[in-house]
């Protein structure tokens, strides 16, 4: 997908303005008494996998939330998010061979960035391990115009194999289990448009005012991701965006006009 004029002045925009994510640190441990109440789990086992350049350090801020929440939360234990190969995504599909095994229980994937991309893509080859997919500002399009890392990702791994190229279209198919896809319109990293899934009966897409680099900790990213881990396995549904939510939680492409007409009439 190309970009016109205004929406890639809109990007560029926004990629600027990604220091602001300091205020969704912030705010993370400014509430986390509140963040703490959160619909808790059932005890099974989630695997959070960083950002591109991002480590286990990046994302522990999440799994330590999620551990008070009643999960088994787990690094991908893999160093920095950097070079993807055969080897990396042998070491990922082992890792939820290893923690379904241990656990005894199917596995939650949730993916920051490309860490989604490789969390949709591992599913997909370990399916009878996994129980659920959320992805956080992922670019799951695989058009490399859609970020403004893709020559950095280039750079270090260079130019993909026609093997390789063929996964990247097919990037927008989700895996067979259910699959969230978490995006922000005001992302400066990853364009919102390369980030939504088409729906389908178990997958969704939900918008939230977040910048990038600020998805893992953003509260109301927190309480989304508790609310769809929270569901019992094999009763999942989407997420509910009515009443004040739609507030804060949006469909695509929805005007700010729309919702607040949704909510008083």
């Amino acid at each position: 997908m190309s970009f016109n004029l205004l929406r890639k002045a809109q990007f560029q925009f926004w990629r600027l303005a990604e220091g602001r994510s300091i205020f969704e640190w912030q705010s993370f441990y400014l509430l986390q008494p509140l963040l703490r109440q959160l619909k808790s789990g059932d005890g099974h086992p989630v695997i959070v996998f960083p950002g591109f350049v991002g480590s286990d350090i990046s994302t522990k801020p999440m799994r330590k939330l999620f551990d008070d929440l009643g999960y088994s939360s787990y690094g991908w234990g893999l160093g920095r998010n950097v070079i993807f190969d055969q080897q990396r995504e042998n070491e990922m599909r082992n890792l939820i061979r290893n923690v379904y095994e241990k656990e005894g229980r199917k596995v939650s994937l949730i993916g920051w960035s490309l860490g989604g991309v490789f969390a949709r893509e591992t599913a997909k080859l370990e399916a009878d391990c996994v129980r659920s997919v959320i992805s956080l500002g992922s670019p799951i399009s695989g058009d490399p115009n859609q970020t403004n890392v893709g020559d950095l990702f280039k750079a270090l791994n260079g130019n993909p194999s026609s093997d390789k190229q063929s996964r990247f279209s097919r990037l927008q198919e989700a895996p067979p289990m259910p699959t969230t896809s978490i995006y922000s319109k005001t992302d400066g990293i990853v364009a919102w448009e390369g980030s939504v899934q088409p729906e389908a009966p178990q997958t969704e897409n939900i918008e939230v005012p977040a910048s990038h680099l600020g998805l893992g900790v953003n509260p109301f990213v927190m309480y989304a991701i508790a609310d769809r881990l929270s569901q019992a396995e094999g009763e999942w549904k989407p997420f509910d965006k009515s009443g004040f939510k739609s507030l804060v939680f949006s469909e695509p492409r929805e005007s700010w006009t729309n919702k607040l007409k949704a909510v008083f009439t």
